[in-house]
């Protein structure tokens, strides 16, 4: 994606994509945790995909707040 075609996200948006981190970080480590705990292999390996997914959405977000950083505002928008 280019990023001379974006426009700088809103305070709102921003927020949404930080609560959105938060999430993907705790189900991350709740796929991780509960797949060392489990014994059933089938299960252990679905637990391993979801967090797999879960951190693919991670980086995403994460991704997407570095390619917008360089169009945040300097100063705090009122």
């Amino acid at each position: 994606m280019q990023s001379t075609n974006m426009q700088p996200l809103t305070g709102k948006e921003l927020e949404y994509i930080v609560d959105s981190i938060s999430n993907e970080e705790l189900l991350l480590k709740q796929c991780a945790a509960t797949a060392a705990s489990i014994q059933h292999p089938a299960i252990q390996q679905a637990c391993l995909q979801f967090a797999r997914t879960h951190e693919h959405h991670l980086n995403l977000l994460s991704n997407a707040l570095q390619q917008h950083q360089q169009l945040a505002p300097m100063q705090p928008q009122q």
